[in-house]
């Protein structure tokens, strides 16, 4: 079952959730970053007990199963699959400034 993350379009913006990955509730830091120069976002994941950078700069676009899997190949850490999906239809593989959390969604799921 894919879960929502809650993110929204606010600049710079750090959150942290929880998430039941694997049938375990893991925690999990997160920072949204939008990349003015590059025209997207960008995502770090730390945990939020030590502050340890998980992973860095993890771009957020669209894809097709199974490459749009953001965490494909960091199956390792054991912290699911991630997914950002276009819900609106919109012609375009990443979401803007102005409608992540909108037009495209951030889900997580058990790790296959």
């Amino acid at each position: 079952m894919l879960q929502t993350i809650p993110v929204t379009s606010s600049p710079n913006q750090t959150l942290q959730t929880t998430l039941n990955i694997n049938n375990k509730n893991i925690t999990l830091g997160l920072t949204f970053r939008f990349n003015e120069m590059a025209n997207y976002w960008v995502m770090t994941i730390s945990n939020p007990s030590t502050n340890a950078i998980l992973l860095d700069s993890i771009p957020l676009f669209s894809g097709v199963y199974p490459s749009g899997n953001l965490l494909q190949q960091f199956e390792y850490l054991n912290i699911g699959e991630w997914y950002v999906i276009n819900i609106a239809g919109i012609p375009s593989d990443k979401p803007t400034n102005s409608n992540l959390g909108t037009d495209f969604l951030l889900l997580a799921g058990d790790n296959k």
